[in-house]
């Protein structure tokens, strides 16, 4: 492993960053660094959040900032104001020893008046979120004719927010000599798009794999009703005593909701969201980095910026609409060496989403069972026991007051001071999960059904035949246990896709390449119709009326012309897996 001094970091530099207890550079500085100290380099990094971007990015730049020309000679780009804050504290750390360097934050919620002052004044370097700075350019306030680097940080966060027409603004007023040095966690296609249309020849360095997922984060899925979602979390943070965490939600509402919620039952949480003021929001940040709170209700929007590396768990209240958020959230755990748990807690039409994002990120949820009251409780104790174990004792500070309280509890022996300290703390948890019912995964539509019949059939000796029941028409889908699919999965696939009154579903029969599933009779045209032709990641469903291979069956279809031209299909025949392909 190289040394700092070995990448060609300047003493000057080395000395402030020894300071701030950097050791050796991280996988992603030991890349980027050396690259971005030589000539017209310009630099694509992919490497997740909490990896050291800042210092891979930013000891170069200040390195060879001209401190004499006192003018803008680097800008860095970011989404929100607190990681437009969190970057320039860090420069200003690494700079320490750089006599007269000027760092500049300009962003929204704050005086614009200052900050053209401070302009005025003379920068070296620019951190802004893109509108503040638009804000400065149509002013007049800030000339960028300078400028050398242009650093987009977290850049696909700020196309996620819709930066994409503020960024060729400000890109429009830099000289196109600039280099440009793009970083992000993930590779979507519009990054692509703005590499190809700004960057000339560009080096790309991954850290990692593209869209992966921290290597120390477990990922677990608690799959529950919509009205135990709320019960489900209390569990799982009364099942974690010592609990460090994010919970992440949809919509600045339901963040508020839930933030309330666990206020009022007594848990040391708060909400960040864009309703807040920006005192608030800087209250609450600051109460969660000193660790004054424990769960911090969020939405991705408001957490960006958050620079805190011991969080133990991130959880999903639901799963955000695409993949590379849910990278950022569980990201944000298990950083630095560390190990991090990140929990989904789903409702049934969910199920599809675990697996698209364990594709994307190449790991596989664990499923998850909620935590009954009776273990809640265990664990809660042993946590308080093992505090109580390690808590070290003062004897000077106490030697004068033990005499009174030994005679004060004379009466009592070891087992009764144990029984009372432990009903003292916990009488409340216990009082509540004494009486509490266990919290079941929802039954999943047509799953009950589909059970009793697969041990009737086998009994019977029918085995996965063909023969639907009474009223109900039996499916072919070119989807099998190969897809990694199971019978929640096809069930979310028309919960999620049939428009109108619910299908009741029946029987399910999976093979290896495609499987059989039954509809009631009236459903049958509905549910082809808005099934068939649909694309699950890029591949092409189809679905279409089994043909029977019993009389029983013919004759129940007997006036449905199949689609292929009257012509039947045996299903049971050994061309099974040649249909298959043919699909």
């Amino acid at each position: 492993m190289k040394t700092f001094e070995e990448l060609g970091v300047a003493p000057i530099i080395v000395r402030a960053i020894t300071e701030m207890g950097y050791e050796n550079p991280m996988p992603v500085q030991e890349e980027v660094i050396p690259y971005l100290l030589g000539n017209d380099n310009e630099v694509i990094a992919l490497a997740q959040t909490g990896t050291g971007k800042t210092a891979a990015f930013g000891l170069p730049i200040l390195q060879q900032i001209q401190i004499n020309n006192l003018q803008p000679q680097a800008v860095i780009l970011c989404p929100t104001r607190e990681l437009c804050l969190q970057i320039a504290d860090d420069l200003n750390d690494y700079s320490k020893y750089m006599e007269k360097l000027k760092v500049l934050p300009v962003y929204g919620g704050s005086s614009i008046e200052s900050q053209i002052r401070s302009l005025k004044r003379g920068v070296h370097v620019i951190v802004a979120t893109p509108g503040r700075l638009i804000d400065l350019i149509n002013r007049k306030t800030v000339d960028l004719q300078f400028v050398r680097n242009v650093i987009l940080d977290e850049a696909d966060e700020m196309l996620n927010m819709g930066f994409t027409e503020s960024i060729d603004e400000i890109l429009s007023h830099i000289p196109e000599s600039r280099n440009m040095l793009l970083f992000s966690a993930t590779m979507p296609n519009e990054i692509a798009k703005i590499t190809k249309k700004y960057m000339r020849n560009p080096h790309k360095i991954v850290i990692g794999k593209k869209n992966e997922g921290a290597k120390n984060v477990k990922h677990i899925y608690y799959m529950v009703n919509a009205r135990d979602k709320y019960l489900v979390l209390k569990r799982l943070a009364d099942y974690n005593p010592n609990i460090y965490g994010i919970i992440f939600c949809r919509t600045r509402k339901e963040t508020q909701e839930i933030a309330d919620l666990l206020i009022k039952d007594g848990y040391n949480a708060d909400s960040l969201h864009g309703d807040l003021s920006q005192a608030q929001r800087d209250y609450v940040m600051q109460k969660f980095r000193l660790r004054n709170l424990q769960l911090l209700v969020a939405t991705d929007v408001a957490a960006r910026g958050l620079d805190v590396d011991d969080l133990t768990h991130v959880i999903n209240y639901g799963l955000p609409d695409d993949i590379e958020s849910y990278t950022h959230r569980s990201g944000r755990t298990g950083r630095a060496g560390k190990t991090g748990t990140s929990i989904a807690i789903i409702h049934l039409k969910e199920k599809h989403k675990v697996r698209e994002i364990e594709k994307k990120i190449n790991k596989k949820f664990e499923t998850g069972v909620v935590p009954s009251g009776q273990q809640i409780c265990e664990r809660q104790l042993f946590s308080f026991i093992d505090k109580l174990e390690k808590v070290k004792v003062n004897d000077e500070e106490i030697k004068d007051i033990l005499p009174s309280i030994y005679r004060k509890l004379d009466w009592l022996d070891k087992e009764d001071i144990i029984k009372r300290l432990i009903s003292h703390e916990f009488n409340r948890l216990i009082d509540y999960y004494q009486d509490a019912q266990d919290i079941e995964s929802p039954q999943e539509r047509g799953s009950s059904r589909y059970e009793k019949n697969s041990f009737s059939e086998k009994r019977s000796g029918r085995g996965t035949g063909n023969a639907s029941e009474r009223g109900y028409a039996r499916l072919f889908i070119n989807l099998g246990k190969t897809d990694g699919i199971g019978p929640q999965n096809i069930i979310g696939l028309l919960n999620d896709n049939i428009t109108g009154k619910k299908v009741d579903i029946g029987r399910i029969d999976l093979m290896k390449n495609f499987s059989f599933f039954e509809v009631k009779e009236k459903d049958m045209k509905r549910v082809i119709q808005e099934l068939d032709g649909i694309k699950i990641s890029g591949r092409r469903v189809a679905v279409e009326q089994a043909q029977a291979s019993s009389s029983t069956e013919s004759k129940r279809n007997t006036g449905r012309p199949s689609r292929d031209g009257g012509k039947k299909r045996d299903y049971k025949s050994k061309d099974k897996k040649t249909y298959s392909k043919s699909r």
